[in-house]
């Protein structure tokens, strides 16, 4: 629910105001000076400028400059001091389900196995996930050699959908895949969630990595209260792995590279993580699986009343107001003709 209502974030900027009058009367006082200055007594007025190669400004220019400043000075103050309006109203987290989900982006992913391909089956999945949830906030990391955090956890789900068409292993500048780090970043994340919240991880994957310290990495994270869910793409058939240009990828020998669904990988690291494993189709059985086995905690219907407010802030409309009007000091100086 929006609320509309102007206001500032910090009106004790505008304190900076008071500045205006003590330079007020410094301007007046040396205005002053300089007309009762010492040189005025040794030449006139009018060819001081060309005895000192400066000129005492004029009343007007110089009390013009000075309203200029007081200006600039004042959309400073109202910058600094956070103009907003358009309120919104925000649901408050609270203990809950999270799922964070881990998208293997590697060049395995390419593999055409199945239609249109695995990492374009990997993002038709985790649409119906978003599409399918009501009870689980979600997460979402690319990863190939490392991990890219797309969305940490959260009820904003349409920014994860609108993230799903840019994903692609074009995003991996180092190619292989690193389950080990991607857990690590996604543990962390998972760390700073309410100790009473239910914690899992949904890695979907085709299994094509070698890493000989997953099951005990899986089972520290059980230990920890994090789940792992694996939901495999692929074929254990396998096909070849899609390179640069149209090539495909090939060995030391010269032959193509398959690669396959690793399930008995995939269900190991199920079972140290007190998970489910599925296997991705085109139906909705897997997915509806998977969210029941993240919705472990029964939340109070009560628990998602409480709301907070979320200002629109609107400090660079000042600033923009500021920039143009200092944007004309920054004009080079015309150049002098040279004499020749």
């Amino acid at each position: 629910m929006n609320e509309a209502g102007f206001n500032f974030a910090q009106p004790a900027w505008f304190w900076g105001l008071f500045a205006i009058l003590p330079v007020a009367v410094w301007l007046m006082r040396s205005g002053a000076r300089t007309a009762r200055g010492p040189v005025h007594r040794y030449a006139d007025a009018h060819l001081l400028p060309h005895l000192t190669g400066t000129r005492d400004l004029e009343t007007r220019e110089r009390w013009g400059r000075f309203l200029r400043w007081c200006l600039l000075w004042t959309l400073l103050l109202a910058a600094m001091a956070g103009p907003r309006w358009d309120a919104a109203d925000v649901r408050l987290f609270h203990p809950g389900n999270n799922l964070l989900v881990l998208l293997d982006i590697s060049r395995s992913m390419q593999t055409d196995d199945v239609t249109p391909t695995r990492l374009g089956r990997a993002r038709q999945e985790v649409q119906d996930l978003i599409v399918q949830n009501r009870e689980v906030r979600l997460g979402l990391i690319a990863f190939a050699s490392v991990p890219h955090v797309i969305a940490p956890i959260t009820e904003d789900t349409q920014t994860i959908l609108n993230s799903l068409p840019a994903l692609s292993t074009d995003l991996a500048t180092l190619q292989g895949s690193r389950l080990s780090l991607a857990l690590d970043r996604a543990e962390a994340l998972l760390a700073g969630l309410s100790a009473d919240s239910a914690r899992s991880i949904l890695l979907i994957t085709d299994g094509d990595f070698d890493e000989p310290d997953l099951i005990p990495g899986v089972q520290a994270l059980a230990a920890a209260g994090i789940r792992l869910h694996v939901l495999g793409i692929g074929t254990p058939e396998g096909a070849r792995v899609p390179g640069y240009r149209g090539a495909f990828i090939t060995d030391r020998t010269g032959a193509a590279v398959i690669s396959r669904l690793n399930e008995p990988l995939l269900e190991s690291l199920v079972q140290s993580g007190g998970g489910l494993y599925r296997r991705a189709d085109f139906r909705d059985a897997d997915t509806r699986a998977l969210l029941k086995a993240a919705a472990v905690m029964q939340v109070p219907p009560e628990a998602g009343d409480e709301r907070t407010r979320v200002w629109n802030e609107r400090y660079w409309i000042p600033v923009l107001l500021l920039a143009a009007l200092l944007l004309p000091q920054f004009r080079g100086q015309p150049r002098r003709k040279s004499q020749s």
